[in-house]
């Protein structure tokens, strides 16, 4: 009973709602909150912290969290590896994506797990690059994909480089280049992405010592594409990220090349399950560059 009462206790915590935790997770409101209430009395502290604001753990609450999602993932790991000896593949991965990876490589992933291994079951939980990090190192997900090498306390293996592209409007005067030099950018009015971590774009830009005039830093693409239609800037964008542009744009390749480098990373002693979506992952994306 107290290994549920750990997955309940996790999801208050995920979602910072009784409500949320409920919904998810197909217990009613007063079932969740007497799970939490009971670990507390069987604990001898308070977990969660309730106000007007909403849910939050409270400092013994977030310590204890991260003991439970070890004893969580170590009877996921039993599980796993009681079906891998019988030679079924079954369980749960949780993954953590960027939005370019959920939009273009996951629903095909997805699909190839669901038809060959329908025992696994996929988590996704998006953010950037340094929320998945964080995710990594706290248990939340097994594996994550990353712009690069963080922690020596997981395994990291690079997928794919990404070319980085200029993205600019029929009104800037670079329109009409077949290949920009980055140091053309200096003083340009720029839209710069802007999430935590590693950001590639302006690592190319200190890279050469190059600093644009940056109007404004947005964190979706698509509202850096929107400030470029409107002629308000240009910007340099992963080649995934950008689907289709309207007539009014191009993506022109920068002469200095750049690239943003993604890969996986997962724990070193990783489950069978996290095994096997990397080798799909990994199968897959060898067979999408015999075809390209």
């Amino acid at each position: 009973m107290s290994l549920v009462k750990y997955e309940i206790l996790t999801k208050v915590a995920e979602v910072a709602s009784f409500t949320k935790a409920a919904d998810a997770l197909g217990l009613t409101q007063s079932a969740v909150s007497h799970a939490v209430s009971s670990l507390e009395k069987e604990f001898g502290f308070a977990l969660i912290h309730r106000s007007r604001a909403g849910v939050t753990l409270t400092s013994e609450g977030d310590t204890m969290l991260r003991a439970m999602r070890h004893v969580l993932d170590a009877q996921e790991l039993l599980q796993q590896e009681a079906a891998h000896i019988l030679g079924v593949t079954r369980g749960k991965v949780r993954i953590g994506v960027i939005s370019s990876i959920s939009s273009n490589w996951m629903p095909e992933i997805i699909r190839i797990m669901d038809n060959q291994f329908p025992g696994i079951q996929v988590e996704l939980r998006e953010g950037d690059y340094y929320e998945i990090e964080q995710w990594l190192l706290s248990g939340e997900v097994e594996v994550g994909f990353l712009n690069g090498q963080k922690s020596e306390q997981f395994l990291f293996t690079e997928l794919q480089q990404d070319p980085l592209l200029c993205i600019v409007s029929d009104k800037s005067p670079l329109f009409n280049k077949s290949v920009i030099d980055i140091i053309e950018l200096e003083d340009m009015p720029f839209i710069m992405t802007s999430y935590k971590g590693t950001n590639d774009v302006k690592v190319i830009l200190e890279q050469y010592h190059v600093k644009p005039n940056i109007r404004f830093e947005l964190s979706e693409e698509v509202g850096i594409i929107s400030m470029i239609s409107h002629h308000l800037g240009i910007s340099i964008l992963p080649k995934m990220v950008i689907n289709t542009l309207p007539p009014t744009l191009k993506a022109i390749p920068l002469k200095q090349g750049g690239y943003r480098t993604i890969g996986i990373a997962m724990k070193h002693h990783a489950s069978p399950v996290t095994k096997k979506f990397a080798e799909i992952l990994s199968t897959w994306l060898q067979e999408q560059n015999n075809y390209a």
